[in-house]
């Protein structure tokens, strides 16, 4: 006869309560680990970012003979953008060469981005196309191929306008420009009501009329938005502007590649503080005409980013 043990009460399987009980241990564990770990590494990677930029700031009140030599605090080397012709006139071509390409790139960005807009056809992604084109060219394909061509208008062809330092790095800081200046400017035109420009038309006024009174208002956060976001793009072109400046118009970005041979003095932490700032300054008043004008904080981010 075959006697069939019984298993303890304790051997027993686990109730259903048990098992939730212990998988919610379980999965509690990792949500709790996740809970503090996910920050500490957001934390890091913007130290990581932003760590270089603070130390730039820091050294910038620096007072001695090199940047990475730190002397004592003062503000000395602010004062170079005054006391110091070369700091001086390589800030002022920048400031100067960036405004003239962001007024360049507005206007022509603009009426790229309206004809875009309210004369759809065939023609349109094709033109988008190009635009796309040009905002994902590398920098130093632009360069290449900027340099001789500027050099063929000037000396071969004997256009003596295109041998001038500023009409070279105009052109240069503001072929980017424009295409980011017609994409802002399309995506705002493309969501607002076509009706009210009929309506101005229905009105007997004229086109340019309506395009004045209508369109331009209706377009103008984006134009300011472009406007300002060209002129900071402009400030730290660097790569073409390398390749088409010409003797006595350096800019800032050219100047501090040049003063990498001879060691980075503090003077170039000062102006390029002021320099973050201007930048920051022109982003929050973009942020600020664009929340004026009714737009999401995911717009002003798309804006923001050149879409």
């Amino acid at each position: 006869m075959t006697v069939v043990a019984e298993r303890p009460a304790e051997q027993a399987d686990p109730s259903p309560s048990t098992t939730r009980a212990g998988s919610g241990q379980r999965t509690r564990a990792p949500r709790n680990v996740s809970r503090w770990l996910l920050p500490l590494w957001a934390t890091l990677v913007f130290v990581f970012l932003f760590l270089p930029i603070a130390v730039v700031i820091v050294y910038s009140f620096n007072v001695g003979r090199l940047l990475i030599s730190w002397d004592h605090f003062g503000f000395d080397s602010f004062a170079a953008i005054v006391t110091k012709p070369a700091v001086r006139d390589a800030v002022l071509v920048s400031l100067r060469t960036g405004l003239i390409a962001a007024v360049l790139a507005t206007a022509l960005g603009t009426l790229a981005g309206i004809a875009m807009a309210r004369t759809p056809g065939k023609w349109v992604p094709w033109f988008l196309g190009l635009l796309l084109l040009i905002s994902v060219t590398p920098e130093i394909v632009d360069a290449v191929a900027l340099l001789p061509w500027v050099v063929f208008l000037g000396q071969d062809l004997g256009l003596s306008i295109f041998n001038d330092g500023t009409v070279r790095l105009v052109i240069g800081q503001s072929l980017f420009s424009i295409a980011i200046v017609s994409y802002i400017v399309r995506a705002r035109l493309v969501g607002l009501d076509a009706r009210l420009e009929e309506a101005s038309a229905d009105l007997y006024a004229r086109p340019l009329t309506t395009f004045f009174k209508v369109t331009l208002p209706l377009a103008m956060p984006a134009v300011l938005a472009g406007f300002l976001l060209s002129f900071t793009l402009g400030l730290d072109n660097t790569i073409v502007s390398a390749f088409v400046q010409v003797s006595g118009t350096t800019p800032w970005p050219v100047y501090v590649l040049s003063a990498l041979r001879s060691g980075l003095r503090p003077e170039i932490a000062a102006v390029s503080t002021i320099m973050l700032v201007l930048t920051l300054g022109a982003l929050a008043l973009v942020a600020l005409v664009l929340k004026k004008a009714g737009d999401s904080a995911a717009d002003i981010a798309r804006t923001m980013a050149g879409g």
